[in-house]
């Protein structure tokens, strides 16, 4: 099974022959934004680095569509929303609620954490989890510092 990177990179040739160019913009620009990610922390391209490059370039893309939005352009927010759901289809789908608040409550049990200063164990602790790829962790800390007292 190709990993995300090689599908993403698959899927650019397929939209550019297609001449489909607001799909093979997107694409474009999330593998450069890819390579520039391995090159900043000098380190080849995996499916870690390309699943957060991913989520990072979703959330910054919904951000600028919510300013659009207040904008009054109706124009840029359709636009930014059809190129986060280009980018959405690499992202794997998350945990549904029931799920991630078992393995936070699990998570916070086995590190032992009893306050919000070990946040950052439990944070960790979950980064080292096989479902953290699946995790949206500005998410999971919102769920973290309500379990904390």
């Amino acid at each position: 099974m190709p990993s995300t990177y090689e599908s993403l990179r698959a899927d650019i040739i397929v939209a550019m022959k297609a001449r489909d160019s607001a799909t093979a913009l997107a694409l474009r620009t999330a593998d450069a934004a890819i390579q520039r990610a391995a090159m900043d922390q000098g380190k080849p391209i995996d499916e870690a680095l390309a699943l957060a490059t991913l989520r990072k370039a979703v959330k910054n893309l919904s951000d600028a569509r919510a300013e659009f939005e207040k904008g009054g352009r109706a124009d840029l927010v359709a636009a930014n929303t059809a190129e986060i759901s280009i980018l959405e289809k690499y992202l794997p789908k998350g945990l549904d609620a029931a799920r991630l608040e078992a393995l936070v409550t699990e998570v916070i049990k086995e590190t032992g954490a009893t306050s919000k200063k070990e946040m950052g164990k439990v944070i960790g602790a979950l980064k080292q989890r096989p479902e953290a790829p699946l995790l949206d962790f500005g998410a999971v800390s919102k769920l973290v510092q309500t379990k904390l007292p």
